[in-house]
């Protein structure tokens, strides 16, 4: 049976939020506290295809690991934190660790997220530190509305890259991978 929202007026577990459904809306747990959203834009999730078809493509052709679209990583617990990054990619020697059924305990090595229009720059950068804080190697934020990208790496570095044609790469967890913004705004 699904929980409804407004019911809860306590912190939020990773299981309850399991049977919550709040119709036409996406929505994590952040330290016991629901976030509600609106769904993406279509434009959003053309990108997140593009990219994760793009990284697919290099995995499988290099058995590196596996991709994952906006499923649920619990990355904290007791209060509990689950995010849905829009692709993640873990690794081949962790792959054997994500659950049939429920949330991975566990952060993804990389994490993308796409900028919607709604996002705030704040939320987008406390959740980019929730992924380096919870383990996550590399996350990059695509902003398609500015053709530009973000990359973050859990050694502190920062690169903004802003023209079309510049590269995105996968260094440290997939050094071999590269892509031009332009290829995944396409």
């Amino acid at each position: 049976m699904a929980m409804q929202a407004e019911s809860m007026a306590h912190l939020v577990t990773a299981e309850e939020l399991l049977g919550l459904y709040v119709p036409g809306k996406s929505v994590e747990l952040v330290r016991g506290h629901l976030v509600v959203r609106e769904l993406p834009s279509t434009r959003h999730g053309a990108v997140a295809a593009r990219l994760a078809y793009l990284l697919s493509d290099h995995m499988n052709r290099h058995d590196l690991g596996v991709v994952i679209l906006d499923a649920g990583f619990e990355i904290e617990s007791d209060p509990d934190t689950v995010r849905a990054p829009d692709v993640a990619f873990i690794d081949r020697s962790r792959a054997g660790q994500l659950p049939a059924t429920g949330y991975a305990r566990l952060a993804p090595d990389f994490a993308v997220e796409v900028v919607s229009p709604g996002d705030r720059a704040g939320e987008l950068l406390a959740k980019v530190g929730q992924w380096l804080d919870a383990g996550t190697t590399l996350v990059w934020v695509v902003d398609p509305a500015r053709a530009k990208a973000s990359v973050y790496r859990d050694n502190g570095e920062v690169t903004i890259i802003v023209a079309a044609d510049g590269r995105l790469d996968g260094a440290p967890v997939l050094p071999a991978f590269t892509c031009s913004i332009a290829d995944v705004l396409n």
